[in-house]
Formats: C-alpha cells, structure tokens, sequence
C-alpha cells in the first residue's frame, strides 16, 4: 500500500528527538541574541556618552570669555535641527522614551519601525551630540534609552524575533540597559524599565530586563571604571529639622515638577498659544527657543547650557565656581525652552540639576541639616515631580550619590513629590507623551483604511 502524498511520513524515534531537541535551544537561542544586543547597546551607549561630554567640552571651550558666540550658534543651530526634524524624522525629536513607551504598547511593526528604526535613532544621537555642542539644556539618558531600544530590536529583528511579544522583549530590555549605561546605574535601570516602560512587574519580563541590563552595565563598567555620577556624597538626615525638610522639599519639588510637565505638554488654555506657534512656524519658534536660552545663559554666567552634570555635581561637592543660589529656576526655564524648540534630548539630567538648585536655594531655610542633604533631597524630590516614577527617582538619587545612609528620607520625599506632582499633572508626563503618539497612529490608521475603502 502507498502511502497517500499529503500523509506527512510517521514520526519516527529519531525525528522526534531531534524535533524535542530544537524546540529546546530556542529559548537559548533567544537568549544568547538579548544578551549579545545588549552588548552592542552597551558599546553604542558608552560611545554616546564620551561623543556627548566631547561635545559639550568643546561648547564650553568656545564660550569661555566669549559668551557672545553662543548668540551666534545657539539659535541658527536650534532653528537648524528643527528643520531637520520636520518630516520623515519627526520621531527623532523628543527624549526619546515616550517612543519607546508607545512601541511596547502597540503590537504593529511598522509602527516601530518609525519609532526605533536606525534612521529615527541616528538622527536622535547626531542631533543631541551636536546639541550639546551649542548649549542645549538637555540630557543624553533619554536618547540612549531610545538607541539602546531601537538597537536591540533591530538585532532582535535580524534574527527573525519579530513577533509583537518577541520585539516587546527586546526594546523593554534596551530602555532598561540604556539607562543603566547611561548613568552607569544598574538598578536603577531595572526599576526604570518595569515601572516606566513596562508599567508593572511579571516574573519573566523581570529576568530579561535583569540580564540585558547586566551584560550593558558590564560594558559601561569595562569602559568607564566603576564610578558614581555625583561622587560619594557623605549626606544623612538628623530627626526634627531634618525631616521637616522632605515635607517641604517633597511638596514644592512635587508642585514645581508638575509644573513643569505640564509646561512640555503645552495642554493648559494659557500655554495653548505656544503649541499653535510651534506648530505654524516651527524653525522660527525654535530660534526663539534658542534666543531666550542665550539670554538665560547671559542671566546665570553660563551656568544653564548643557545637562547640568558639572554645575549639580560642584554644588553637591562644595567645590568653587559652583552655580548661584538662583541656578534652580533659572536651569528649569533653559530646560523648557529647549525642549520647546524640539531639540532631541533627555531629561533625566536637567532635572537632576533642577532639583539640586532648588535645594541649594532652600537650604539656608534649614540650618541644622547639612546642604548636601537638603540638595539630595531636592534633586530626588523634583525628579519624581517631573517623572512621576518614585521608585526609579529615589535608586536614581541613591546610586548616583552613593549613599546608602539616606533611603527612607529620599522614598518618603519621592513618594510624597509623586503625590504633590499628580495634582498638576494627573497624567505622568512620559505616558501623556506616549498616549499623543499611540493616538496620532490611530488616527492616521484610521484615515489611510477609509482612503483604501473610497478608492476600492
């Protein structure tokens, strides 16, 4: 008897131990690729941060005794990069982590493609290193969370992971590596993927990001040496005074952070205005942008251009040339204008600087405590204004200061800024972000499936 064509052949002793065998390797397959990509976004971030700090190095370089170059080169770059960004590159604007929120939530690959493709992602780090290299009040964490994402799903793609859940893997595991490079943070890192990116906790999701997190962080450490952002900061908080401080702190660091989410978001009747001239005249309105940062500037002795890392770090370390007392306000408008402009950039960093000002500027209100605490305390507290993620602002601060002594001071003053923050801003500003995005896809979905149906 013959046996019919369609009849696949019996299943015999040895194609089903070899059938078991594959199915086995897969899951280490899959591995081996998360962990192999988390490298390369390793390499790509610690190359993304030395590029940056060059570039900002060489900013400060031109404007030394010459602060009026900056009026020359500021607002004919940022008018520049908005042109650049009009179009086809628009996803490049931006910090960057919004984008990498959206794609985890929409299940369309040609939706990450234009959210995380290499193009989108190498205009992202040209423009934020050349930023810097003009004085930008900007940040690199947010962009290499956006590369470090982009990067692992196109290697995860290239290898055939191209399924929604299988790329969702790949880029929550990039915007967790990318941060922990970025800041040199592994922790931090973790929490920042499961409580921003991925907005809960399950147990296999935790793994992934762990181990991708891992294999970048050790990239970072081989390159740049085991160190801490700010230093060792020897801060710790007395009772009484002391912890009067993270009332305040958490309060007005909370309600400033709300403010000024709320002031990106351009959603208020009275900042209607601003989002309607963007919009009509974006290469113009970033000029603008670019003019009132120069005036800033002018206004802080320089002090505003760039992340903010040397002027946070100086206060913190008591060192000299450290910024005036009122560096704080002064960096959050830097921070608001140049994100107007659209100028791709993070802000981790500004926002770091922000709140250590703001500490430095309400430390004299606390004499018993020692400065470096209440400016930890602010750098923490307006951090999780901004962000609204308490529990990544408050390993942020920690590790970046490496101090230990200070945990429950900076959760309570996270936790209570987080809750202070969410009455002027209900929405945290990343998700609000994210959720423009995801409806803006919708939209045009919807429009380009009712263009096919009139023309069928």
């Amino acid at each position: 008897m013959t046996t019919p064509i369609d009849t696949p052949p019996p299943l015999t002793h040895r194609n089903t131990h070899q059938s078991e065998h594959t199915e086995d390797l897969r899951p280490w397959k899959r591995r081996a690729v998360l962990w192999g990509s988390a490298v390369v976004a390793g390499l790509a971030s610690v190359a993304f941060v030395k590029a940056t700090t060059w570039s900002y190095n060489f900013f400060v370089w031109m404007t030394t005794d010459r602060a009026w170059v900056a009026l020359l080169v500021t607002p004919a770059a940022f008018a520049l990069f908005a042109w650049m960004t009009l179009g086809r590159f628009r996803g490049a604007r931006g910090s960057g982590i919004p984008e990498v929120i959206a794609a985890t939530d929409v299940p369309d690959t040609t939706f990450h493609q234009r959210m995380l493709g290499l193009p989108v992602v190498a205009i992202k780090m040209l423009i934020t290193i050349l930023g810097l290299g003009v004085g930008a009040s900007i940040g690199r964490e947010g962009p290499t969370v956006h590369v470090a994402a982009g990067l692992m799903n196109f290697i995860g793609r290239r290898f055939g992971y191209i399924k929604p859940k299988e790329a969702m893997r790949f880029i929550l595991a990039g915007g967790g590596a990318g941060l922990a490079a970025a800041f040199n943070t592994p922790l931090a890192g973790v929490v920042f993927a499961i409580e921003e990116i991925a907005g809960a906790f399950e147990h296999r999701i935790s793994g992934i990001i762990i181990t991708a997190v891992f294999f970048s962080g050790m990239v970072s450490l081989a390159l740049l040496g085991n160190y801490s952002y700010f230093g060792t900061i020897h801060a710790n908080l007395p009772l009484g005074e002391g912890w009067l401080a993270v009332l305040v702190l958490g309060i007005v660091g909370g309600l400033l952070g709300g403010l000024f989410a709320r002031m990106l978001l351009l959603d208020s009747k009275p900042l209607l205005w601003v989002m309607r001239l963007r919009e009509r005249h974006p290469v113009a309105f970033a000029f603008g942008c670019g003019m009132a940062l120069v005036g800033l500037g002018y206004l802080s002795h320089g002090a505003v251009y760039g992340s903010g890392y040397d002027q946070a770090r100086a206060l913190l370390q008591h060192e000299p040339g450290a910024p005036e007392i009122g560096f704080g306000p002064l960096k959050l408008l830097a921070n608001v204008v140049s994100y107007w402009a659209g100028i791709p950039g993070g802000l981790f960093s500004p926002a770091l600087a922000v709140g250590t000002g703001l500490g430095h500027t309400l430390a004299p209100l606390f004499p018993g405590a020692n400065p470096s605490t209440i400016m930890v305390l602010g750098m923490a507290g307006y951090l999780a204004g901004v962000t609204q993620t308490p529990l990544t602002a408050a390993v942020i601060s920690l590790e970046l200061t490496n101090n230990q002594s200070m945990v429950l001071p900076i959760i309570a003053v996270c936790l209570l800024a987080r809750a202070t923050s969410a009455l002027l801003c209900p929405v945290p500003v990343y998700r609000a972000f994210a959720d423009r995005i995801i409806d803006k896809h919708e939209e045009e979905s919807v429009a380009a499936a009712k263009a096919v149906g009139a023309n069928a």
